[in-house]
C-alpha cells in the first residue's frame, strides 16, 4: 500500500492507475477505522482494481461546539488495517493540503440537509458534500462506498451526485452492527460500559418500528412517536430525534409507502449516536429492507 498525503502526489498515483485500465474505488473516511469502514474497504476491493481510501477529519462538517479537535485519530493503526485489507493507496492530507485558504466555494443540497441532522448541526451536510465533492473531483472513481448507516449523508451525497451529472457510481454499503445491534461508529469511544448498553436502544427501537410496519402499521407519525417512546425512557439516553421520512425528499411520510427512512438520533454520555433503517413498503403490503 502506498500513503501520500499531497493532491499532486494524489493524481499522480490515480493517473498512473488510469493509464494501466485499471478501475477505481474510492472509501471516504474520517479515519479511526472500525468493522463498518473496513466493510466499504471490501466491497471496493471486491469491485475494482485499485481502491483508494481517503482519511481526512474535515473540519468543515463540525460545528463550533462540536468535536473536532477530539475526535479519535490514529493513522498509524488505520494504516495497518488497510493494509491487511489490500487497500492499494492511503489518502491522507493536512487540512491545509485540502483548504490552502479559507472557501469561497461550497456544495450544499439544501433541502435534504436541514432535516433531521442538520436541525442540530446546521452546516454539517454542506461540509460533508463539499469535502466529498472535492475528492471525487481529485480521484474521479469509478465507484465510491458509504456505509448506510449514515443514511442522510448517503442521501445528500447521491442527490449531489445526480444534480451534478458527477460520474460516479454511489455504492451503499450495509450497516454493520455489534453482536447485541450497536450500529458500529468511531463515536463508540466515547462510551462508558453503562453508556454502552443503554445505546442498544436506538436498534431496538428501530426493530420495534420494523415490526408495526411488517405488521400493517402505514402511519408514520405513529411509528415515529413509538420509537421516540422507546428511546427517551432510556435511562441516561437524551432524544434528538426520531422521524419516519420519504426517501427521496426526508420529509415527514405520514402515510408508508414506497422507500422510507425510520431515523434517530439521541445523545448517551458523551456522545451523540444515530441509527436508521431503510425499507420500502410494497403496494401488496410486503416490507423489504435495503
Amino acid at each position: 500500500m502506498r500513503q501520500v498525503q499531497t493532491i499532486a502526489d494524489l493524481r499522480s498515483a490515480v493517473q498512473a492507475a488510469r493509464q494501466r485500465g485499471q478501475s477505481v474505488g474510492l472509501v471516504p473516511t474520517m479515519g479511526y477505522l472500525h468493522a463498518g469502514h473496513l466493510a466499504l474497504v471490501d466491497a471496493a476491493r471486491r469491485d475494482n482494481e485499485l481502491v483508494v481510501v481517503s482519511i481526512f477529519v474535515n473540519p468543515l462538517q463540525f460545528g463550533p461546539r462540536e468535536d473536532f479537535a477530539r475526535y479519535p485519530r490514529d493513522l498509524a493503526r488505520d494504516a495497518a488495517l488497510l493494509q491487511e485489507h489490500e487497500v492499494d493507496l492511503l489518502f491522507a492530507p493536512s487540512v491545509e493540503e485540502m483548504y490552502p485558504r479559507p472557501l469561497a466555494t461550497f456544495v450544499e443540497v439544501p433541502d435534504l440537509s436541514q432535516t433531521l441532522c442538520g436541525r442540530s448541526r446546521p452546516g454539517h451536510f454542506r461540509g460533508v458534500a463539499t469535502v466529498v465533492s472535492k475528492l471525487f473531483h481529485l480521484v474521479q472513481p469509478d465507484r465510491a462506498y458509504f456505509g448506510q448507516k449514515d443514511g442522510q449523508q448517503l442521501a445528500v451525497i447521491q442527490r449531489m451526485v445526480s444534480d451534478l451529472n458527477i460520474p460516479v457510481e454511489v455504492v451503499a454499503v450495509p450497516t454493520v452492527r455489534e453482536p447485541d445491534g450497536l450500529a458500529m461508529s468511531s463515536r463508540n469511544i466515547y462510551l462508558s460500559a453503562d453508556d454502552r448498553r443503554h445505546a442498544t436502544v436506538l436498534y431496538r427501537a428501530l426493530q420495534h418500528a420494523k415490526a408495526l410496519i411488517t405488521d400493517g402499521e402505514r402511519d408514520g407519525r405513529r411509528v415515529a412517536a413509538e420509537v421516540a417512546q422507546r428511546v427517551a425512557a432510556e435511562p441516561g439516553v437524551r432524544l434528538d430525534y426520531a422521524e419516519v421520512v420519504d426517501w427521496e425528499t426526508l420529509q415527514p411520510a405520514d402515510v408508508l409507502q414506497g422507500r422510507v427512512m425510520v431515523a434517530v438520533a439521541a445523545y448517551v454520555g458523551q456522545a451523540r449516536l444515530i441509527d436508521n433503517l431503510q425499507l420500502t413498503v410494497h403496494a401488496d403490503g410486503r416490507v423489504t429492507e435495503h
